[in-house]
């Protein structure tokens, strides 16, 4: 006698759960970054959640959402250099800097596709931005957009950015299509336009993908209907093993900063907000007593947080909740 094949019942849905993990999803055009980070943490079923490196919706690509504790650590998970593909509309200048856009300028092409190679060599380097006013940079505490919505104009500031690299993928007659290698802060938008402003016709982006950030492992991205397939096809639906072999811990993707290694009974000290100046027997991995940027802490090679040393002083930045488990008894 066979048993009857249980048939799970998908409209049923697992209680929230505490899941620590960075989901490295790609996001599709169309949707906002706060949409797709919805979608995720939905379909984990995460009590917390939250993303790092906006997207507008008219951009696709790396969309990094922090799950758990790795919401903690989001705003570092974007410090490296980016990589981008981007496609900009010759002749046509919009307001916003993209498709999205309304039509401010319009002019003739004419030669300006035999200028492009040497157009976009001018901006290979540490060049100064404007950003565009339909941003999320803050003036006087209040998003630039918001500004731009209410129809007032505010002077946004420049700021330095560092271009690597441009490589002219395609070009049509009205068209370009480029590889960015650029620094934290750069506006695609703004390389576009700026780009199009100095052959004299204009320009605005039609189409933008983030494939790279530098500190985060390459090719692994996922589909939001990828995830949404692995979810559906479960005969438990609290079963989540498969979803979750799809996250990368905390600890890769904090392990491109340079890094201290403390002992464990110094970390304790750490974890408890104490500072730390004897690092006699602390080992440095990428940094030493002067460096004056972040670092990853590390005891026991486990990652417990980020800091920062001033005056041979080690001070706790951000750290994981309980790393060492001190609250349950087993230190030691």
């Amino acid at each position: 006698m066979t048993k009857d094949r249980i048939i799970p019942d998908k409209s049923r849905r697992a209680p929230k759960r505490d899941i620590d993990g960075v989901f490295l999803l790609d996001k599709p055009t169309g949707i906002s970054s706060a949409l797709a980070l919805t979608k995720v943490r939905g379909i984990f079923r995460a009590n917390k959640a939250g993303h790092t490196g906006s997207l507008d919706p008219l951009a696709s690509g790396l969309l990094p959402v922090c799950l758990g504790q790795a919401a903690k650590f989001s705003s570092y998970f974007l410090e490296g250099s980016k990589k981008y593909i981007a496609t900009g509309r010759l002749g046509i200048v919009t307001d916003s800097g993209d498709a999205e856009g309304n039509v401010v300028e319009e002019h003739e092409i004419g030669d300006a596709l035999s200028k492009l190679d040497e157009a976009i060599n001018r901006f290979v380097g540490d060049i100064t931005q404007v950003p565009p006013i339909y941003s999320a940079i803050k003036v006087d505490g209040r998003p630039l957009y918001k500004y731009a919505r209410a129809g007032k104009s505010v002077e946004v500031p420049s700021r330095e950015v560092t271009v690597f690299y441009i490589k002219l993928l395609d070009k049509t007659e009205d068209s370009f299509t480029i590889e960015v290698y650029c620094s934290k802060g750069t506006y695609i938008r703004t390389l576009v336009s700026d780009i199009g402003a100095e052959l004299g016709c204009g320009a605005h982006v039609t189409m933008l993908r983030r494939i790279e950030v530098d500190g985060l492992p390459k090719g692994e991205m996922h589909t939001l209907e990828k995830l949404q397939q692995l979810a559906d096809k479960r005969e438990d639906f609290t079963d989540f093993k498969e979803m979750d072999s799809l996250l990368i811990t905390i600890d890769e993707a904090m392990n491109y900063l340079p890094r201290i290694d403390i002992p464990y009974d110094m970390a304790v000290l750490l974890c408890q907000g104490q500072r730390q100046d004897n690092l006699s027997e602390c080992t440095f991995t990428d940094c030493d007593l002067e460096y004056k940027d972040t670092i990853q802490i590390r005891t026991n090679d486990m990652f417990i947080g980020v800091g920062h040393i001033q005056n041979g002083t080690l001070i706790s930045d951000r750290m994981m909740s309980d790393p060492l488990h001190t609250n349950k008894g087993l230190y030691k």
